[in-house]
């Protein structure tokens, strides 16, 4: 799972690709960079790269612009969902220091 989601992860994906993936312009594209909903990645000239995270991302943005929302409260939910996903993190740490604890405890019994 993990070598999954670091492919996901890799930015190679030129503006022009992705234009055609989302069927957003490069303006809409780089206006969502600016109101940091977005981070590419930079190429060796400069030039965006994109990953697959980032198209979903894009899309996302574009559903809930449809859907009616302004680009300050797609950031606030952004926001709330990496709060989320950080919390889940810590907590899944938590609880495998908390098992190793006890093995090692079970261990030393033995």
């Amino acid at each position: 799972m993990a070598g999954r989601e670091l492919r996901r992860n890799l930015a190679v994906l030129p503006i022009g690709t992705v234009r055609e993936l989302t069927m957003l312009s490069d303006r809409q594209i780089r206006y969502y960079e600016d109101h940091d909903l977005v981070s590419p990645k930079r190429g060796g000239g400069g030039q965006r790269r994109y990953s697959l995270n980032d198209v979903d991302r894009l899309l996302d943005i574009r559903d809930y612009l449809d859907m009616g929302h302004s680009t300050q409260d797609i950031k606030e939910m952004f926001a709330k969902q990496e709060a989320k996903r950080k919390s889940a993190k810590a907590s899944e740490a938590a609880l495998r220091r908390s098992l190793q604890d006890e093995f090692a405890q079970i261990a030393r019994f033995k």
